[in-house]
């Protein structure tokens, strides 16, 4: 039987979503198999810490652990206030993905369920009290018996291009069993999110695990996250700064023209309605873009045309200097 989840983790049972999933990531950290290849106690301690997150963090799952009604492994009380079994499966598994724009890596194989422990709490055939080994002490012929267990679930991380994970665009992967299927992403998906897909993990005498995939978004060169807006620093020149223009500007969901105001200062910031990361209720946040003029260097030009002209404006006077 697992440990308790809160314990695991190192939360208080009032702990918040978010100190639960700050606490996950910190234990992810320290104990991931891939830096602790000489270490199987990390592996394990890790396949623990992931089975505890994925309940805690499901907020249904949790609601009905507090009340007693499934035990640490989310299995069903048994009577008595028992446990049904479960347990953690070791073993790491690798394989390649069939993601374009980044690497599917399984890292390690978690959670067995072990069915009702409890079976055969009562013994004995046909009715009223009998004594002697299996008697039935209520009268009723009734035999529990032990649910076959089943297979391992399996604990993967999918590297996700950032675009993708604002658009939310399905990622084709591939996982240990060379099935290859295409991922939808969640709404509100996030570095760390964790999806489960049902029977894809290790086969089992009752049925196939679960793939347990945890989502790591790339990091873009350019674009950046902030809440659920994506920020962006655009370069402009200086004559579409003064006089105005239309330019073409990157999002996440592919270039669109932007009107440039004349008159433009270097720090303006513009926004784009919808181009942003998709909310859990289905919204989208926005891009904004911060306009920054760029300068040629070395430009004997425009060095001639600035002769003799001076901005007399004191604009640093805010500054206090």
């Amino acid at each position: 039987m697992a440990a308790d989840p809160y314990t695991t983790l190192g939360v208080s049972r009032g702990a918040s979503e978010k100190e639960i999933k700050s606490a996950y990531r910190k234990l992810a950290k320290e104990l991931h198999p891939d830096a602790n290849k000489d270490n199987p106690k990390a592996t394990e301690r890790f396949s623990e810490a992931t089975a505890a997150y994925d309940l805690l963090s499901d907020k249904d799952k949790r609601a009905k652990f507090d009340r007693g009604e499934i035990d640490a492994d989310g299995n069903p009380m048994g009577f008595g206030g028992g446990y049904g079994g479960g347990g953690f499966g070791g073993g790491h598994r690798g394989f390649g993905g069939g993601n374009p724009g980044g690497g599917f890596e399984g890292f390690s194989s978690e959670g067995i369920d072990l069915g009702d422990i409890f079976g055969d709490m009562f013994g004995g055939r046909g009715g009223g009290a009998r004594g002697g080994m299996g008697g039935d002490p209520f009268g009723s012929a009734r035999q529990q018996r032990r649910a076959p267990p089943k297979g391992a679930n399996v604990s993967y991380r999918l590297s996700v291009p950032f675009a993708d994970a604002a658009s939310l665009s399905p990622q084709r992967i591939t996982l240990g069993d060379g099935k290859t299927i295409d991922l939808k992403l969640p709404n509100g998906v996030e570095d760390g999110t964790q999806m489960r897909l049902a029977g894809k993990g290790e086969a089992g005498p009752g049925g196939a695990g679960d793939a347990i995939v945890t989502i790591q978004i790339q990091p873009h060169p350019s674009f950046r996250r902030e809440g659920d807006d994506v920020r962006l620093d655009l370069p402009v020149t200086l004559d579409e700064a003064v006089n105005g223009a239309k330019v073409r500007a990157p999002t996440v969901s592919g270039a669109v023209m932007l009107s440039v105001p004349a008159g433009t200062s270097s720090g303006k910031v513009l926004r784009i309605k919808g181009r942003g990361f998709t909310r859990k209720d289905g919204t989208r946040g926005d891009q904004l873009l911060t306009l920054q003029i760029v300068l040629p260097e070395g430009d004997a030009d425009l060095v001639q045309r600035l002769d003799g002209w001076r901005d007399t404006r004191d604009v640093r006077a805010k500054l206090g200097v």
